[in-house]
């Protein structure tokens, strides 16, 4: 599944160096703007418990685990919607991504310059919220244009429909909000608001970058940036950038874990941010279990058994006859799948059975 979270921010808020404890992939790291010119993808393994447990159980012959991808982005500047800086290549990079990861600085030194000279968190999230609104204005004025006639004289239902998911959106963005602060209710609407790829619809997590000494509990620009934004419909986390790249070049877990335990932490800020992307994008996880292979399926939630099926082969979806299904849970409990069967506890699922977070699946196809 090639659904993707991109890294955005100012430049030198820690971007780069976030990213390269995300991934192997090593993106340029430097004390200046623009180090990162083209996005630096990274395909990155979500930690994930229930993998172990059912390795543990199984002993297969190979493991694979859920992945997501990540996109490092070059930072943005002030009239980026106008082409500044790397504007355009910004705005286009950032289209192509499903889920926005914003990285805010918060965390003061004077060796790394800030590119407006001082450490504000709330000023440089508006700096991009106020550049994507820009260029998502423009996206709509230009589609309002082309059916506005054609919505107010032509009679045209759906032109009509579309004038007016126009017209939303434009009112909001007008006020200074995004556009996934507009919600539709027919499908037709959904759709066509879909269609529109405006950069402000996209889901997004606000990764406040702090220094070591607030990665359990943040700071004054953490507090800030929750103030900011607690009527958005987005998340936070707060992730020690530096420390977390310290720890990725430990050579040991029990090492990784001694520094950890050292800052007050149960678990690594990267390990955070990635479940944090995974959800961000609306993934889920169902698995296929046995001696041969253990294997962690990345789906999209509310998908159906057929749906999840085609992920593993197409014709699994085209032939597909019933999906037999047990509850990770059940699974682990009981021993194993014979001792769930043994037990009545395995579902035996059709067409419309809704696959849920850590279902352990069996398809049962014809072709």
């Amino acid at each position: 599944m090639s659904l993707q979270c991109g890294i955005v921010g100012l430049p030198n808020v820690g971007k780069s160096t976030l990213f390269n404890c995300l991934s192997n992939a090593k993106a340029q790291s430097a004390n200046f703007p623009f180090c990162t010119i083209e996005p630096n993808v990274g395909v990155i393994t979500v930690p994930d418990d229930r993998l172990t447990r059912l390795v543990e159980m199984c002993n297969p012959r190979s493991v694979v685990p859920a992945t997501v991808e990540i996109v490092d982005i070059a930072g943005l500047v002030k009239g980026a919607s106008k082409g500044e800086g790397l504007g355009n290549k910004f705005l286009a990079n950032i289209r192509e991504t499903d889920a926005i990861l914003h990285v805010l600085r918060c965390f003061d030194n004077d060796n790394i310059t800030h590119v407006d000279g001082s450490v504000d968190p709330v000023r440089d999230k508006e700096i991009i919220d106020y550049e994507l609104q820009l260029k998502d204005l423009e996206t709509i004025e230009n589609r309002m244009a082309k059916t506005q006639k054609q919505a107010q004289t032509g009679g045209d239902k759906v032109a009509k429909m579309q004038y007016e998911v126009l017209c939303r959106f434009k009112e909001a963005l007008d006020k200074g909000l995004p556009a996934r602060s507009v919600k539709f209710e027919t499908p037709d609407e959904q759709k066509f608001a879909r269609e529109l790829f405006l950069l402000t619809s996209k889901p997004v997590m606000y990764v406040c970058n702090v220094d070591d000494a607030s990665a359990v509990s943040g700071n004054k620009y953490v507090d800030a940036v929750r103030e900011a934004v607690k009527d958005e419909d987005a998340g936070i986390l707060i992730v020690a950038a530096q420390a977390e790249s310290e720890i990725a070049e430990l050579d040991t877990w029990e090492e990784r874990q001694e520094f950890l335990a050292e800052m007050g932490l149960d678990e690594s800020g990267v390990s955070r941010l990635i479940r944090a992307a995974y959800n961000l994008l609306d993934l889920q996880t169902y698995f296929t279990a046995g001696p041969d292979e253990v294997r962690a399926w990345t789906f999209i939630r509310g998908s159906k058994a057929p749906q999840c099926a085609g992920i593993i082969h197409t014709d699994f979806e085209k032939g597909f006859i019933r999906a037999e299904v047990i509850k990770y849970d059940d699974y682990v409990t009981l021993g194993g799948e014979t001792a769930v069967k043994e037990a009545g506890k395995m579902g035996v699922e059709g067409k419309e059975y809704v696959v849920q977070d850590g279902d352990i699946m069996h398809f049962r196809f014809n072709v």
